[in-house]
């Protein structure tokens, strides 16, 4: 397949296309008949690579140091067992090149020459034993011309090839010894690329993908216009001996090596979109490997929960996976043996209410002294973006860090310790959305329940070990009552439970429907004499209009109210209930809170005021929307007599029911925050199913 012509200069747009060089690639292809036997060209390529870095002093680079060791420690062994069956050929290519350079030679036969030389060779290794016949060349030139005026034979050796005249012209020939550094560095590059298709995994790319089929096409062109490349550079350093004072200074041989340098980069561009594609396709593979194995595994009884927790968090052993924000070290993922693990599922935007409520009920819960705090432990898995797609940037990194820190459990060290298999696994199988999970695995690597979120807001570590069974068992035990209605969101509740004063949970922004609600409903308790306690829990996502309203009745002392943290969290547990309700197969028919909870979000969608009513631990709630609850309390007059009579609640419920409005459409938003949208909902009034909409709504008034 062609390369694209717009990605070549005008002098190269004919590269892989033209007739002449189609049939010079023939002639090429016609020399090539490898034997099979296999030698890796590695070391070697290191070796070279090292020679050309050395005979330039001005080209070093940053990561020479680590070269040198490489070069002392590994491959002079390998290069020598190598060398024992190459380095006949690589004498006789350097031969060839010096030879053909010196009686000026056409540059096309002298490279034909050579791969007539290598033609039992794999197409990388010609590429690198002709670079190992250069380097030997090069290499000399540039030694002997370091040492001559500090080591006598290295003195006697540049008389004889006239090296002190050439250095007395150093400045002159400047630029030709650039464009031979320059070409060196491209040529490099692009074997370098070569090679890296020899290495790929025969296991995850066959010979037919597509791909490689392109790559394999074009590394033969590749490789001639290295070995073309290697005779244009000999032949200007052998040229410079012997040149003398007859020396005209010209740009015409420098313009030639770079623009050979230009055509090896756009090859090597070419070739590595190439490889990028292999590489895409063989990550692919691996991945679906990977995910395949994470199925597997968590579908696998264990011992313990180890392997399951090493393949989700990281399955290497080269590094500590988890980060404790406490003591600011990494840790061990032994650390989580045999316990009971919560992994806690987010992305960077965890909402931080949601942090700081799960961060108390974490406290609360290693601080009770009936359980132990060896039973479970809770850790973090960050799911960013992918790094292909969406770069890791200094700004993502601060704001990881400083979540990781808030948080009193463990984290993964790193968003890039998960690899995209579980990410994969994360989304198709627990079904996470950007909206946190708390998935929960036994001590026995077994995950036994994919959300435990709804369960930690409604009844925090009294849901410990937080299974499924322990759900349903918990939701036996609750009936509609004050308890599981407000929880501990003020303590004062309990109090006024004791002491057996009447309860008012009211919501909803209208400030004038609440003047006149808690007004009229405090002087009402005084007319019937009750002890009345009203709590102002605003509407679910609070928003300025909220935290206005809250700034208002303190100071007008209309009632209490709850910060915005708590009033989140109110919602958030009443949405959880409707949830888990649902997830646990409970019908609006059949199950009474399920149909109390559907009321109460209800009247939160519906943009109005609402209150509910109750007295004590047991006593079931009276509950009314704005409108119908302020009426029925200003016309307290028309039903005191009963209240006396019957009691105050009582009263109030029959006095509710016989004033009802006529049925009018209602809605139910929910935002989503505790797990996905459920299937059927009714409607609270009239037991219809409703009607399922998109709501885009901003998060400001």
């Amino acid at each position: 397949m062609a390369a694209p012509r717009t990605r070549y200069a005008r002098g190269d747009r004919h590269m892989f296309s033209s007739s002449d060089d189609n049939a010079m690639m023939k002639n090429i292809l016609a020399t090539h008949s490898p034997d099979g036997s296999y030698f890796d060209v590695v070391p070697l390529l290191q070796i070279i690579e090292d020679i050309m870095n050395r005979a330039n002093p001005d080209a070093r680079h940053q990561g020479q140091a680590e070269l040198d060791a490489i070069v002392e420690s590994v491959i002079y062994n390998e290069v020598n067992a190598m060398l024992e069956f190459t380095a006949l050929t690589i004498n006789k290519v350097s031969c060839e090149i010096s030879c053909k350079s010196i009686g000026g030679a056409d540059a096309h036969a002298t490279t034909t020459g050579i791969f007539n030389i290598l033609s039992n060779y794999s197409w990388d290794a010609k590429a690198v034993i002709t670079l190992a016949a250069f380097a030997v060349n090069y290499g000399e030139f540039w030694l002997v011309a370091q040492l001559y005026t500090a080591n006598p034979l290295a003195k006697s050796l540049a008389h004889l090839k006239q090296l002190p005249d050439v250095l007395e012209r150093s400045e002159a020939l400047k630029p030709r010894f650039e464009a031979v550094s320059n070409l060196i560095k491209a040529m490099l590059d692009l074997t370098h690329c070569i090679v890296r298709f020899k290495e790929l995994p025969e296991q995850y790319i066959s010979p037919d993908t597509p791909e490689l089929v392109t790559a394999t096409a074009h590394i033969p062109i590749a490789v001639y216009w290295i070995i073309r490349s290697i005779v244009a550079c000999a032949s200007i350093l052998i040229n410079l001996i012997g040149m003398g004072h007859e020396h005209i200074t010209t740009t015409t041989e420098a313009w030639e090596l770079s623009s050979l340098a230009h055509k090896i980069s756009n090859i090597q561009d070419h070739l590595r979109h190439q490889l990028d594609l292999c590489i895409h396709h063989i990550n692919e593979k691996k991945q679906i490997e990977a995910y395949l194995t994470i199925l597997r595994v968590m579908d696998t009884p264990h011992l313990d929960n180890m392997r399951p927790l090493k393949h989700l968090i990281y399955l290497k052993d080269d590094q500590l996976p988890l980060y404790e924000s406490y003591t600011k070290n990494r840790v061990s993922i032994e650390i989580l043996k045999k316990k009971i693990v919560l992994l806690l599922i987010s992305d960077l935007d965890l909402p931080p209410e949601e942090l700081s409520v799960l961060d108390q009920m974490y406290r609360e819960a290693k601080q009770d002294p009936t359980r132990s705090e060896s039973q479970y432990e809770v850790v973090w898995l960050p799911v960013v973006p992918n790094h292909r797609t969406a770069p890791w940037t200094e700004e993502n990194q601060i704001q990881f860090e400083a979540l990781r820190n808030m948080m009193p459990w463990y984290s993964v060290f790193h968003p890039s310790l998960l690899e995209p298999a579980v990410i994969k696994y994360i989304k198709e199988v627990w079904h996470f959305n950007q909206k946190p999970l708390l998935v929960v695995m036994d001590p026995q690597g077994r995950i036994v329940n994919t959300n435990a979120l709804h369960m930690m807001w409604i009844w925090g570590s009294l849901a410990f070990p937080f299974t499924s069974l322990r759900e349903e068992a918990l939701w036996k035990e609750e009936t509609w009552r004050i308890e599981l209605l407000a929880d501990s969101i003020e303590p004062m509740i309990f109090t006024w439970i004791a002491e057996g004063r009447y309860i008012c949970l009211y919501g909803g922004e209208d400030i004038e429907w609440i003047r006149k609600f808690t007004n009229t409903a405090r002087a009402v308790a005084r007319t019937a004499g009750i002890p009345l306690e009203m709590l102002y829990v605003g509407k679910s996502n609070p928003r300025e209009k909220v935290r206005k309203n809250n700034d208002t009745i303190r100071a007008e002392n209309l009632s209490y109210v709850l910060d915005l943290t708590l009033i989140w969290f109110f919602w958030v547990r009443l949405e959880s209930m409707l949830h888990s309700k649902l997830q646990h197969g409970k019908s609006f028919d059949e199950d009474p809170i399920l149909r109390e909870i559907n009321v109460m979000l209800t009247y939160d969608g519906n943009d109005q005021g609402w209150a509910v009513i109750c007295r004590g631990s047991n006593d079931w709630m009276r509950r009314a929307n704005g409108d119908t609850v302020l009426t029925s309390l200003t016309n307290y007059k028309e039903w005191e007599d009963e209240a006396k009579e019957r009691g105050f609640l009582p009263a109030l419920n029959e006095h509710l029911e016989a004033n009802r409005p006529p049925h009018h459409c209602n809605r139910l938003i929910l935002p989503g925050t505790t797990g996905s949208v459920p299937d059927r909902v009714v409607c609270a009034e009239c037991g219809r199913s409703m009607e399922r909409f998109f709501l885009y709504r901003c998060c400001t008034d």
